[in-house]
């Protein structure tokens, strides 16, 4: 039964965080953002988004399958950096050691090191996780800019969804109380580990200054507020 509620969470965060980055993109695709084709992308990414707040739970099956993709992801990205450097087996070689070097070591150390809900679960671990994967997704893939912040920002959107969605969790509608957990999902930064919360921070700084000029979502900016103030005509 336990295992029962673990996966029923995963499957309500993953379809919510589906429905969420689904409406984005068209949103996205309405404002001629992106193209309608890239949309099942950005949708990914929002999922992926959405499973990250619990890279740092127990040793369960979802948080296997998580770090199963995050090493799929990472001997692709092997793969791209690569491909023109190597030799096809040498290549070949690299994505496999890189594949399983992220799935046991590096999840190993993860689990030893973390704890579920700590630094890893709050707004500052949102902020994180997208600009490296807007650092990433420039410097290392070579996509343009504009692309880069939209990767950032949709796997953002994922990760906030599911910090709200936890922290819905935590509260008793039926016995109108507050649960334990109330507090521990949507914050700021990790109350309880203040190293870990101030480590995080400079690494979102060192992110922000290396990351490609952020003009471009600027314009995002104004080109939204452009349709509310010529929708509310």
């Amino acid at each position: 039964m336990d295992v029962f509620r673990r996966m029923a969470n995963f499957n309500t965060h993953v379809g919510v965080a589906t429905t969420a980055s689904t409406a984005a993109a068209t949103t996205a695709a309405n404002l001629g953002l992106i193209e309608l084709i890239d949309a099942p992308w950005y949708i990914f990414i929002g999922v992926i988004g959405g499973m990250l707040p619990d890279i740092d739970a127990d040793n369960s099956t979802p948080v296997k399958r998580l770090f199963m993709l995050l090493a799929g992801l990472s001997s692709a990205g092997a793969w791209v950096v690569f491909e023109n450097l190597m030799a096809p087996q040498r290549l070949m070689l690299l994505a496999v050691v890189t594949f399983f070097v992220v799935r046991y070591p590096v999840f190993f150390l993860f689990q030893k090191l973390t704890v579920h809900r700590g630094v890893f679960h709050s707004l500052l671990a949102a902020f994180f996780f997208g600009l490296l994967t807007t650092c990433g997704s420039h410097y290392i893939l070579g996509w343009n800019i504009l692309q880069s912040w939209l990767n950032g920002l949709f796997l953002v959107i994922g990760f906030v969804v599911h910090l709200c969605l936890d922290e819905l969790f935590s509260v008793d509608l039926a016995n109108g109380r507050m649960k334990k957990s109330f507090g521990t999902a949507f914050k700021l930064f990790s109350y309880k580990n203040m190293t870990a919360s101030v480590l995080l921070f400079i690494s979102v700084v060192a992110l922000f200054i290396v990351a490609p000029p952020y003009s471009h979502l600027l314009q995002v900016w104004q080109r939204l507020h452009w349709v509310k103030t010529e929708g509310s005509c």
